[in-house]
């Protein structure tokens, strides 16, 4: 027998961005029900953002420890997985239980109904039985999920994804991942480290290809020295399985590649047929959901995060969570706004990016200039020594005088990106930036090199 039941919001998908709106909707005395079929919290703290970074935490503290020689001493360092996944079961995932995440939003008076939501008209979500009727509208944050490509032999076969890999106790003899974006490679550069003999295979001419070309090749770079073969422009032709490895045949022939796993990291995608968007006038066989500036998708209806195809990252879900949730209280606030995207690879060197490639760029029609410096170049990464790979590069509109994009590799990477990303974001005059002082000595004292190398 169904249900219906009123109430002010029904949130659809609680992971970081779903269950901030959620949680602030039922602060601000809203009655809310948050709709989830697996962990509150989503991705990201259990099977992305915060294990993965664990992961990489301890392979950057071996690879610092190889370096030790040229610096300082001798040391002698054994890997030892079983305590990165002792470390992520223990502190970062709960054992995969998101208890404490169940508690956080009922101790702000929202409530939370286990299961898979589906729109059934405007304004309503069910849920098994269960049908609510939102009073003011519906948020839709279901997220994405990997997508497998159709290689023959691949479907049914045992293949891992991010979450089989952040959740192994023990690693791999050996690995092919089938992907050289960023979770692939953050991936195979650990499993490395950690003694994983470990082959990338990417059907693009370069990794990371949605970034600087100079990018992919410092990925690509970074993990051969970890001993990872790097196959590009490589496409899969099959795919086998005989109980015990993974065959891997490359189109074009040669060798089959054989390895204990197989790590399918080919980006990942939104679904939208199971949410029954064309209940309410969307296309359910979308990738993704059109906002507008304020999140809206339809009347009474908001979506935020990666199912809206702004970059599957929790800084954008969170960006968006804080507009719709404005919008839905009623509150004025600008529109969002993507011209400073940041994101950070967290390989070894960190590979940080904000607003536009060069190529992106010259696509819209600028007129662009760019400056690339080698870190190695400035005083701090001479001081660094070993581990000092890493550059950056600056891309600017000329007609405006301003960046519009730039790129921050090395040690700190992701951290030497905030000064960049503020640039980008608040259109700072290049010449301006020219004339600011850059402390001494630091990674991000580069990027006063870099505009003077600006041409």
């Amino acid at each position: 027998m169904s249900t219906s039941e009123q109430v002010d919001v029904v949130v659809v998908g609680l992971g970081p961005g779903g269950e901030y709106v959620a949680g602030t909707l039922a602060e601000a005395g809203l009655d809310v029900v948050g709709v989830e079929a697996e962990l509150v919290g989503g991705e990201c703290p259990y099977w992305a953002c915060v294990p993965s970074k664990m992961m990489i935490r301890a392979g950057n503290l071996l690879a610092e420890a190889g370096r030790i020689p040229a610096l300082a001493g001798e040391v002698v360092v054994t890997p030892d997985w079983g305590r990165v996944a002792g470390r992520i079961r223990n502190e970062a995932t709960d054992g995969w239980n998101d208890q404490v995440a169940v508690d956080r939003l009922a101790a702000k008076g929202g409530r939370l109904v286990r299961g898979a939501g589906r729109l059934t008209g405007p304004r309503q979500v069910a849920v098994g039985d269960r049908t609510f009727e939102a009073r003011r509208g519906v948020v839709l944050a279901t997220g994405t999920k990997p997508r497998i490509p159709p290689v023959p032999g691949l479907e049914g076969a045992p293949y891992w994804t991010n979450r089989d890999a952040v959740a192994a106790k023990e690693l791999p003899e050996s690995m092919v991942v089938l992907g050289g974006g960023a979770i692939g490679v953050e991936i195979a550069q650990v499993f490395a480290r950690f003694t994983c003999v470990v082959t990338v295979i990417e059907g693009q001419e370069r990794l990371l290809s949605q970034e600087e070309p100079e990018a992919g090749e410092l990925a690509a770079q970074a993990l051969r020295a970890n001993g990872v073969t790097v196959l590009t422009g490589a496409r899969v032709r099959q795919v086998g399985h005989d109980g015990t490895a993974f065959t891997i045949r490359l189109e074009g022939g040669g060798e089959p590649l054989r390895a204990e796993r197989l790590l399918v990291a080919a980006g990942r995608h939104a679904d939208l047929a199971p949410l029954a968007v064309d209940s309410v006038g969307l296309d359910p066989t979308a990738g993704v959901v059109h906002t507008d500036g304020q999140m809206r998708a339809a009347d009474g209806l908001w979506a935020v995060g990666d199912i809206t195809g702004r970059g599957a990252f929790t800084h954008v879900s969170m960006y968006q969570a804080e507009i719709a949730v404005r919008d839905i209280l009623r509150r004025p606030g600008p529109d969002a706004d993507y011209r400073a995207l940041p994101r950070v690879t967290f390989t070894d060197p960190e590979i940080g990016a904000v607003g536009l490639t060069e190529s992106q760029a010259r696509e819209q029609g600028l007129r662009v200039r760019t400056g690339v410096l080698p870190l190695s170049s400035s005083t701090r990464g001479w001081i660094h020594g070993p581990g000092n790979e890493g550059f950056i590069k600056l891309v600017e509109d000329t007609d405006r005088g301003v960046l519009v994009g730039a790129t921050s590799a090395g040690p700190a990477g992701g951290e030497v990106l905030y000064g960049l990303n503020v640039a980008v974001h608040a259109e700072i005059p290049v010449d301006r930036l020219q004339h600011m002082m850059y402390t001494y000595p630091t990674f991000h004292r580069t990027v006063e090199a870099a505009l003077g190398a600006l041409r």
